[in-house]
């Protein structure tokens, strides 16, 4: 191990090799973070021009004007296909491209070596690799929102037949055979970084690092690329298909349709088929983007909170049992499909299921809190943030579980409400508690706490003032992706005016937490050149990434890797004069472990 480490030292890095085309998994981590945050950027603003649209239809507004030009906002107006498109594009980004790419690609980078005790990734190219792809991914999915005919406009799931028939929509051509590619090329990285991560964990543990050690983010990002490994392909076949639909005439997704006055030749296929495969990848997705928010979570609370994490082999059951159900699910995104009653009730029964796993995790974290010596730092207020969205998204959750109620506000307003808060504020929250609590092993600096908590509190007011009243809009009867609602006027008066006053509400919240992430903008790169210099430990923390040294080094530790004697949630133990107890402290003579 000595000589592994001294051979990254032999010769000096150049800035291509350090910065850009670099094999060193905390350098790959902060490419992917970074990526991710221009990503998220691009994807609130597109947010707050739809949301514009929403609050105030058909008036002009020069903020639309700015960024979408007189082509996709005449005289200040938001264009009906741009508005599809922005949805459609809002949704990738944040799914797939920050949520997915920006928070596994970042963290399992940065910590699964680091956290197992491994010099570096199983293979430093591939890793590589799987950023270059996910950079590459992300231009075109750019790229797309400046053609002529437009993005993508068939949402983010892409149903056929509006994405298979280029003469549906503007966006139904060039955008969404670009979205297809980036999509593709997307998938190929998350697999290279998913069986890098794998491999690591299995093999590359050190001397003492059996799994029942490993800390919760690890498993977290374990059974992550697990699932990735076993979902992802079967969209790659799902779009493979599509792309034959659309260019060589075959008919697996198609069946007699209408564009226009024409009726098209092909016939025979089944837009039902292309659902079951994307739900297959679709629902899984969810725990993808899920489990390393909570993993995350995980080890911020227990340090934050001075105890060790609660139920630790009942935590590591829970993210077993979430993989394996998360499978089994996908059927509760197609109710509305014409399934079977029997088989219908199967998938209630399964989605009901996967609700236990889950309450165990945030009884395991409400536990963990109760009667804690918590610190409240920006990434401990998050977590805290992420347990309550998670609860309150979950019970949202059970309702959508059940057919019966489900078909009532299926692709409602209802739908958006509680993906966005259990799916989408909660892995925010988690990859927010991430930066904050890693900042100093990523980059040798601390974040401003209190910027970071000015940065808290705006976006969990904000959060909850854009998606809380979606939930009336939703059992309202409001569907989503209307580009407006002035249909209502003519049957409900005073329905119409409860949705147009509602979204009035949520496109103010929305502005007023877009404007909050300037805070954290401010802060995450002010601090990487301006920030006050971190110490090794500046959590006292218990895993191994706290015995590195603050610079970085090539190899993560300049002389052998430490071995492991405990598990890294020996806090506040009784009989060491300190509240944290390392995992590379020998267990004493009489002492128990965990």
């Amino acid at each position: 191990m000595a000589a592994t480490a001294a051979h990254g030292h032999h010769h000096k890095e150049s800035f291509i090799t350090k910065y850009i085309f670099s094999q060193d998994h905390k350098m790959i981590g902060k490419q992917f973070l970074v990526t991710a945050i221009v990503m998220a950027v691009v994807a609130v603003i597109l947010s707050v021009l739809f949301r514009i649209q929403l609050g105030w239809p058909g008036e002009s507004n020069s903020v639309l004007s700015f960024f979408l030009g007189d082509t996709w906002a005449p005289n200040g107006v938001l264009d009906r296909g741009m508005y599809l498109g922005l949805v459609t594009i809002h949704g990738t980004i944040m799914v797939f491209f920050v949520l997915t790419g920006g928070l596994s690609g970042t963290f399992s980078n940065l910590l699964i070596p680091l956290q197992v005790g491994a010099r570096d990734m199983a293979s430093g190219l591939l890793n590589m690799i799987s950023y270059w792809l996910f950079f590459l991914s992300s231009a075109l999915m750019l790229y797309s929102l400046f053609i002529e005919t437009g993005p993508a406009s068939a949402g983010w799931t892409i149903y056929p037949p509006l994405s298979i028939y280029e003469e549906a929509i503007g966006g139904s051509g060039q955008g969404m055979t670009l979205w297809l590619l980036s999509m593709t090329v997307f998938i190929a990285s998350s697999l290279l970084g998913s069986l890098n991560y794998i491999v690591t964990v299995l093999n590359l543990r050190t001397k003492g690092m059996k799994m029942t050690r490993l800390p919760l983010t690890v498993w977290a990002f374990f059974i992550t690329a697990v699932i990735g490994v076993l979902s992802f392909p079967v969209l790659v076949s799902a779009v493979v298909l599509m792309m034959m639909d659309r260019l060589l005439g075959t008919s697996f997704y198609i069946n007699d349709a209408i564009v226009g006055t024409e009726l098209l030749e092909q016939s025979g296929g089944s837009p039902i088929l292309f659902e079951h495969l994307f739900w297959f990848l679709g629902h899984p997705e969810v725990y993808i983007v899920l489990l390393p928010a909570l993993g995350l979570t995980s080890e911020i609370v227990s340090t934050n909170s001075r105890k060790p994490i609660f139920g630790y082999r009942a935590m590591i059951g829970s993210i077993l049992a979430i993989a394996f159900l998360s499978f089994i699910v996908w059927g509760h995104h197609m109710f509305v499909t014409g399934m079977n009653p029997f088989l219908g009730g199967v998938f209630v029964f399964t989605t009901l299921l996967i609700a236990i796993p889950s309450a165990v995790k945030v009884f395991n974290y409400l536990t963990t809190l109760w009667k804690g010596n918590i610190k409240y730092t920006p990434a401990m207020l998050f977590s805290v943030g992420l347990v309550s969205s998670f609860i309150t998204g979950g019970i949202t959750g059970v309702i959508l579980a059940d057919s019966a109620l489900d078909i009532q506000v299926h692709d409602t307003y209802f739908v958006v409400a509680h993906f966005h808060i259990v799916m989408g504020l909660s892995a925010i929250f988690g990859m927010f508690a991430g930066v904050y609590h890693w900042f100093p092993k990523m980059y040798g600096k601390m974040m401003n706490s209190k910027l970071g908590m000015v940065h808290f509190w705006i976006t969990l007011v904000g959060a909850y003032g854009v998606f809380f009243p979606m939930h009336f809009i939703g059992i309202g009867g409001a569907p989503r992706r209307y580009y407006d609602y002035s249909v209502w006027e003519n049957f409900d008066t005073n329905q119409y005016e409860m949705i147009l006053d509602l979204n009035q509400v949520i496109s103010v919240f929305a502005i007023i937490a877009a404007l909050g992430q300037i805070i954290f903008i401010f802060n995450f790169f002010y601090s990487i050149r301006r920030g006050q210099v971190a110490v090794q430990n500046p959590w006292k923390g218990n895993a191994l990434e706290w015995t590195t040294p603050v610079e970085h080094v090539h190899g993560n530790w300049p002389g052998e890797v430490p071995e492991v004697h405990r598990w890294p949630y020996d806090y506040s133990k009784p009989g060491f004069e300190e509240d944290f107890v390392p995992q590379t402290t020998p267990i004493g003579a009489g002492e128990e472990e965990h």
